[in-house]
């Protein structure tokens, strides 16, 4: 199997925590389950309060070896040395951030259940496409839902690229019970937001979340 341009196996996503301590131990704790990236993804803040989190955990991502992206803000990760930054549809085009940012910035985009978008993002340079919501999610109840057959697909997609070639991302209303599901179909991370930072264990939760990616030989 070719080598990734992101981390394989559990991608967590934080919460809309204001408490930036409890947020840094449960991002340790974690870790010490298993989790290979965080992304920071607070979407209702002020921009102060977004940049404090991020200047806050980059550092404590560097200690974890976990890589670290910032939701929307590219910008703000080259500020705090983050690793990358993940892009929606609303945000500018990855073309236009792959251009600005240069090549060394990871820059991940949301597909929704829309390949057409995956080429397009892989084209502009993606270093991983995410897809979902892949099941009912609490966090985005009203978002697209995207079937585990888009995962195959997208894979096929990623596959015909250079090594190391971008990862296929799944997101959505993933726990530890469905994470093999997703796992089996393609996904070469999860994105996991709720079953993670709202787990009664947030350790056993991302060690659960992770056991795919030790156990299961994908596709």
């Amino acid at each position: 199997m070719k080598p990734l341009r992101f981390p394989a196996g559990l991608y967590g996503v934080t919460p809309e925590w204001d408490d930036t301590e409890r947020l840094m131990q449960a991002v340790r704790k974690a870790a010490e389950g298993g989790m290979r990236a965080l992304q920071l993804r607070r979407k209702n803040v002020p921009d102060s309060v977004r940049a404090e989190q991020a200047r806050a955990l980059a550092p404590l991502c560097r200690e974890l070896g976990v890589v670290f992206l910032i939701n929307d803000d590219w910008r703000l990760a080259l500020d705090v040395g983050a690793d990358g930054a993940h892009v929606g549809r609303e945000d500018a085009s990855l073309a236009h951030i792959r251009a600005e940012a240069g090549p060394d910035l990871i820059l991940g985009g949301s597909s929704y259940d829309d390949l057409t978008r995956a080429r397009e993002l892989l084209d502009a340079g993606a270093d991983y496409i995410a897809f979902g919501a892949m099941f009912p999610s609490t966090v985005k109840p009203d978002t697209v839902r995207a079937p585990l057959s888009v995962l195959t697909e997208a894979r096929r997609l990623v596959e015909e690229r250079d090594a190391p070639r971008p990862a296929v991302v799944a997101i959505g209303g993933i726990t530890p019970d469905n994470a093999l599901l997703v796992a089996q179909a393609g996904a070469d991370s999860i994105a996991v937001i709720t079953g993670l930072f709202e787990a009664p264990s947030i350790r056993a939760a991302a060690a659960a979340c992770s056991a795919p990616y030790s156990t299961h030989r994908k596709p």
